[in-house]
C-alpha cells in the first residue's frame, strides 16, 4: 500500500515539476542573430558569433553574457533594474568601468574618410577604397570597443535606416562577446530637421519624420505637441539602434545674440519648463506592451537634458565652443530662472520614469557663481555646480556627461572643440580627475580609457584604493541604470525590415508636418494681405547665397543667386511668374540677420582685441551702447581681460536679404509684398517692416507648410517664444541672464512683437495659451 502511494506521489510531483519547469521559450533564427521568445517574459536576442549561449531557470531562457555557465543576478531579466545594475557594477574591473565612462567622438555610418566626423578606415583604407559595406565597423570603432571597453557611441549621419540597423547589429554582436557582455548604448544629437524643399505627401514616408526646430516647437505653445514629438522620435530612434538622445536643449535663451538660441525653447522659464517636461516624458515613456518596468521599455530613449546650469547667458552672445565665448554671466543675479526648466521640468516629470535620466553641463565658466570654493572653471569641472548644487541641493542621481572635448588642449582663441575652460594649466589626466571628483560620470568625445585610468590612480594615491573603487562604482551604477531599462541586455538587435517600416512612416511624417503648420507665426497682415486669393499669380525674387567654405574642408559652396523655395511646390498653390508686373503678389523669402560670432581675427591684425559685436540687424551696426568693460575675461592665450567691443562696427553677412525686400517693394509698387523670414534668433524688424504688407516667421520648416498657411488652407496659430527687439540699443542694454527685458518692436499696425504675440486671420491671438504663459 505504501509503495502504491509513493508511486502516485512521485507521479504527481513529476507533473508539477514538468508543468512548472518545462521549456517556456522558443528560438527563431534571424540570420545574423537569433531571437528567443520567452512565454510571459522578455524576448532575448543574441549572436552565435559572440559565443554567448542560452541558459535556463524554471523553464525560462536567459543569456549567459559572461559565459560562466550559471545565471548571474545581472543576467536575470525578472529582477529589478537596481538589483541587476548593482550586481554588474561590482563585477566590473576598473578598466571596464573606465571604458563605460567614455562617450565616443562623432561617428558617421559609413565613415566618409575625411573631416573630424569621417576619418575612419576599413582595413587601413578609406571607405571608398576598401570595398567594405556601409554597415561595417571601422578600424577605429573596433579598437575603442575592444581595447578601450567603450560602450557609448555618438552617431551622426547614416546612409539609410537599414544601414543604421545593420551597423547596430554588427556592433552589438562584437561587444556581446567581450568581457561581461555589456551592450552598446548608441546616441544621437537631434536629427528630425526638415528638408525645406521636400514635398509632403500624406501617404508617403521618408528617411525620418520632419519637425520644426526647438524654437518652432516652442512657438506652438502646446506641450502636447512636444510630448507627441518625443513619443514618435523615440520609436524612430530605437528602430535606428539609438537609445540615448543628447537632447533636449533646455537652456533658457535670455541672451538674444547667442548662436545656439535656435536649439532652445525660447526665453520664458515657464514655457521652457513645460516643454522640457513634455519632451523628456515623450522620449522616456513606453506604454502598453512596450513597457517593461516603471514606464521604461522597448520604446524608451534616455533623455540627456542640456546644458546645466544654463548656456543661455553667454556674455554678448559669444558661444563657449570657442575660448572667446567661454564665459556665462549673471548681471541680473538671476540663476534661479535658468534652473526652472531643470528642477521644475526635467526633474519633475508627469510620466512614470520620473526624472530625465542623464544631464550635460555646458562648456561655459559660469562666472562668479561659485562662492564656496571660488573656482572660475568650466561647469563640468565645478565641484560647486555638480557635486554641491546638482547632486546635493537638488538630489540628482542620473548620469552626468561632459560636453564633447572638454579635456583637450586649446590651441587658439578661435579654435573649435578644445574647451578645457579654467583647467588649461592641468594635464589631460588631471582634467579627467578633477571632473570625476566634481561628480561627473562620463566624458563626451573621448575614445581613450587611458586618461580615465590615470585619473583613477591619482585618486588612489590621494584617497586610497577603497575610496576610488567606490567612486568608480558609483558612476558605473549610474551608467548601467540607463542601459538596463530599455531591454538592451536582453535584446539589442534590430530587425531591418521593421526598421524600414518604422522610421519616417506616413503617420509619423503627418504628425511632424502638422507640428510644422502649428509653428508658423503671422506677425503682420496689413489690410488682410493674406491669405492669398485663389489662383493668384506670384513673383518670387531670387535670393543671394554668398560663397561658403563649409566646415572642416567640405560642404562649401560658391556664391550664387537662386530661388529660395521649390517652385514646383509653390505652383500647387499659385501661378508663379518671373515678371513682377504680371504678379498679384510678391513672396520674398529671407533669413534672419547672420550677425557673426563676436570675434574677428582681422581685428587683432589691426591692433584690436579681436572682440566685435554680434548684430541682430542687417545694416552696419556700430556698438555705441556696449559696455566699456566686459563683465568677464581672461584666457591663457590673451594678455588682457577686457573683452569690450564698444564703438566697433559689424555688418550682417546676409545684408542682401534686406536689399531684396526693399527692392522688391519698389518693383511691386502698391501690390502686396509678403515677407517670409526663417528665424534663428530675435531680430530687428525696423529695417524693413514698413516695406512688407505681411510678415510670416518660420522656424526651419518645409516650404509646403509655409504655403499651406499663405494660401489660407491652414490658419496661422503660432506665437513668438521670445521678444523681437526694437533696436540694437535695447539688445546691448538688456541683461544676459534676465528673460523678457528688452524694448520690443511696434509695427505700423500698432502691434508689439513681444513674447506670446501672433496673429490669425481675425487679428491678435488671445487664447488660453497666451493667458497661461504671458
Amino acid at each position: 500500500m505504501m509503495r502504491k502511494s509513493t508511486t502516485w506521489i512521485l507521479a504527481i510531483l513529476a507533473v508539477i515539476l514538468f508543468s512548472g519547469c518545462g521549456p517556456k521559450w522558443t528560438e527563431e533564427d534571424m540570420g545574423d542573430f537569433r531571437l528567443v521568445h520567452n512565454k510571459g517574459g522578455q524576448t532575448l536576442g543574441y549572436s552565435p558569433s559572440s559565443g554567448v549561449t542560452i541558459i535556463t531557470d524554471k523553464g525560462f531562457a536567459f543569456k549567459d553574457l559572461n559565459k560562466n555557465g550559471s545565471l548571474d543576478v545581472y543576467e536575470d531579466w525578472r529582477l529589478p533594474v537596481e538589483e541587476r545594475a548593482k550586481d554588474l557594477a561590482t563585477k566590473m574591473s576598473v578598466e571596464q568601468i573606465a571604458g563605460l565612462m567614455l562617450y565616443s567622438a562623432h561617428q558617421s555610418i559609413p565613415s566618409g574618410g575625411r573631416g573630424p566626423f569621417g576619418g575612419g578606415t576599413y582595413g587601413g583604407k578609406t571607405f571608398a577604397e576598401s570595398g567594405a559595406k556601409a554597415s561595417d565597423l571601422t578600424d577605429q570603432q573596433i579598437k575603442f570597443l575592444t581595447d578601450d571597453n567603450l560602450r557609448h557611441v555618438l552617431i551622426t549621419s547614416v546612409e539609410s535606416p537599414a544601414v543604421a540597423a545593420t551597423w547596430n547589429n554588427n556592433m552589438q554582436a562584437l561587444v556581446e562577446g567581450l568581457g561581461l557582455g555589456i551592450p552598446g548604448n548608441n546616441s544621437s544629437d537631434p536629427r528630425h530637421r526638415t528638408s525645406a524643399n521636400a514635398e509632403f505627401n500624406a501617404g508617403a514616408g521618408g528617411d525620418i519624420s520632419m519637425w520644426p526646430s526647438s524654437l518652432g516647437l516652442a512657438a506652438t505653445f502646446d506641450p502636447e505637441v512636444v510630448r507627441n514629438f518625443g513619443d514618435i522620435a523615440s520609436k524612430e530612434y530605437r528602430a535606428l539602434g539609438i537609445n540615448t538622445a543628447l537632447s533636449p536643449q533646455i537652456d533658457l535663451a535670455t541672451e538674444p545674440r547667442w548662436g545656439r538660441f535656435n536649439g532652445t525653447f525660447g526665453e520664458d522659464p515657464k514655457l521652457d519648463r513645460d516643454m522640457a517636461r513634455a519632451y523628456v516624458d515623450g522620449f522616456q515613456t513606453s506604454e502598453g506592451e512596450a513597457e517593461i518596468q516603471g514606464g521604461w521599455g522597448y520604446n524608451s530613449v534616455n533623455a540627456m537634458v542640456k546644458h546645466w546650469p544654463s548656456g543661455g547667458p553667454e556674455e554678448a552672445g559669444r558661444d563657449a565652443h570657442y575660448a572667446f565665448g567661454k564665459y556665462a554671466v549673471y548681471p541680473g543675479n538671476n540663476l534661479k530662472d535658468h534652473l526652472i526648466p531643470f528642477t521644475e521640468g526635467a526633474f519633475k516629470l508627469n510620466g512614470p520614469t520620473g526624472v530625465a535620466s542623464a544631464l550635460m553641463p555646458y562648456y561655459t565658466i559660469s562666472n562668479g557663481l561659485d562662492k564656496v570654493y571660488n573656482e572660475n572653471v568650466g561647469n563640468s569641472y565645478s565641484k560647486y555646480l555638480i557635486k554641491d548644487m546638482l547632486r546635493g541641493e537638488y538630489g540628482y542621481e542620473g548620469v552626468v556627461c561632459t560636453d564633447w572635448g572638454i579635456t583637450k588642449d586649446n590651441k587658439a582663441v578661435n579654435s573649435f572643440g578644445t574647451t578645457s575652460w579654467g583647467a588649461e594649466s592641468l594635464t589631460v589626466a588631471e582634467r579627467h580627475y578633477k571632473i570625476i571628483m566634481a561628480g561627473v560620470d562620463q566624458f563626451g568625445g573621448n575614445n581613450d580609457k587611458g586618461p580615465v585610468i590615470e585619473a583613477y590612480n591619482m585618486g588612489v594615491e590621494e584617497f586610497g584604493e577603497d575610496f576610488m573603487r567606490e567612486r568608480f562604482g558609483q558612476s558605473a551604477l549610474r551608467l548601467l541604470r540607463n542601459i538596463f531599462p530599455g531591454g538592451l541586455f536582453e535584446n539589442p538587435y534590430l530587425e531591418v525590415e521593421k526598421t524600414e517600416v518604422t522610421v519616417g512612416n506616413a503617420d509619423f511624417m503627418a504628425a511632424g508636418f502638422d507640428a510644422q503648420l502649428k509653428s508658423v507665426v503671422l506677425l503682420k497682415n496689413l489690410e488682410n494681405a493674406l491669405p492669398l486669393k485663389n489662383n493668384s499669380s506670384v513673383y518670387i525674387p531670387k535670393k543671394y547665397y554668398p560663397a561658403s567654405p563649409g566646415m572642416f574642408g567640405f560642404g562649401g559652396s560658391e556664391e550664387r543667386w537662386d530661388y529660395p523655395v521649390n517652385l514646383d511646390i509653390v505652383g500647387k498653390y499659385a501661378t508663379v511668374t518671373e515678371k513682377p508686373e504680371d504678379a498679384a503678389y510678391a513672396l520674398v523669402f529671407i533669413d534672419g540677420p547672420n550677425g557673426g560670432s563676436g570675434y574677428d581675427p582681422e581685428d587683432v591684425k589691426n591692433g584690436g582685441n579681436g572682440y566685435v559685436p554680434i548684430t541682430l540687424q542687417y545694416k552696419p551696426y556700430k556698438a555705441e551702447y556696449a559696455r566699456e568693460v566686459s563683465l568677464a575675461g581672461g584666457d591663457p592665450l590673451e594678455d588682457f581681460t577686457n573683452r569690450s567691443y564698444k564703438n566697433k562696427t559689424v555688418t550682417a553677412s546676409n545684408t542682401k536679404d534686406l536689399d531684396l525686400v526693399l527692392e522688391t517693394k519698389k518693383t511691386m509698387g502698391d501690390k502686396p509684398v509678403i515677407v517670409v523670414v526663417n528665424v534663428s534668433n530675435p531680430m530687428v524688424f525696423a529695417e524693413f517692416e514698413k516695406a512688407a504688407d505681411a510678415i510670416v516667421v518660420s522656424f526651419g520648416i518645409q516650404d509646403q507648410a509655409i504655403l499651406e498657411v499663405l494660401s489660407g488652407k491652414v490658419e496661422p496659430s503660432g506665437l513668438l517664444p521670445f521678444q523681437m527687439p526694437a533696436n540694437m540699443r535695447t539688445v546691448e542694454e538688456q541683461l544676459e541672464d534676465v528673460p523678457r527685458d528688452m524694448e520690443c518692436y511696434t509695427d505700423a499696425a500698432g502691434n508689439t512683437y513681444d513674447f506670446a504675440f501672433g496673429l490669425n486671420w481675425s487679428g491678435v491671438i488671445n487664447d488660453a495659451r497666451v493667458q497661461q504663459y504671458k
